[in-house]
C-alpha cells in the first residue's frame, strides 16, 4: 500500500494532513502588511479548518516571495459589512453634520501652520 492511499483525503484529492479539505472548512480572509508603518490591507481569502493552519497557509501562499512582514487572518463569518444597496441611508447621517467639515470654520489670524 503507498503513503498516499493511506492517509485520508480531503474534497479535492489533497491528502487532509495539508488542510486542504476545501468547501468543509471555514473560509478566512487574508490581510497583509507589506511594511511596518503601513496598514494590513486585504490580499484574498483561503479554506482552512482552525486559525492556525489559516496562518500557515496564508503564509505559504500570499508572501511566498517575502512581500508581508505581518498576516491577519479573519474568519470570513465574524466580518459584518454594510449593503452596497443601502449606502444612501447608511452614511446619510453624515451629510447632515457640516461642523465635521473644516470648511465650517473660520482659520484665525497668526495660525499660519494649519
Amino acid at each position: 500500500m503507498s503513503e498516499r492511499t493511506e492517509r485520508s483525503e480531503g474534497r479535492e484529492g489533497m491528502p487532509s494532513q495539508y488542510g486542504m479539505s476545501g468547501a468543509s472548512s471555514p473560509l478566512w480572509e487574508v490581510f497583509v502588511r507589506a511594511r511596518r508603518g503601513l496598514s494590513h490591507t486585504h490580499v484574498g481569502s483561503l479554506h482552512a479548518p482552525d486559525a492556525e493552519l489559516a496562518l500557515r497557509n496564508a503564509r505559504d501562499l500570499y508572501t511566498r516571495r517575502q512581500e508581508g512582514v505581518s498576516i491577519w487572518v479573519v474568519p470570513a463569518g465574524a466580518i459584518t459589512a454594510s449593503s452596497p444597496d443601502e449606502k444612501d441611508a447608511f452614511f446619510d447621517p453624515a451629510a447632515d453634520k457640516v461642523y465635521r467639515h473644516p470648511t465650517f470654520y473660520e482659520v484665525p489670524e497668526g495660525a499660519a501652520h494649519l
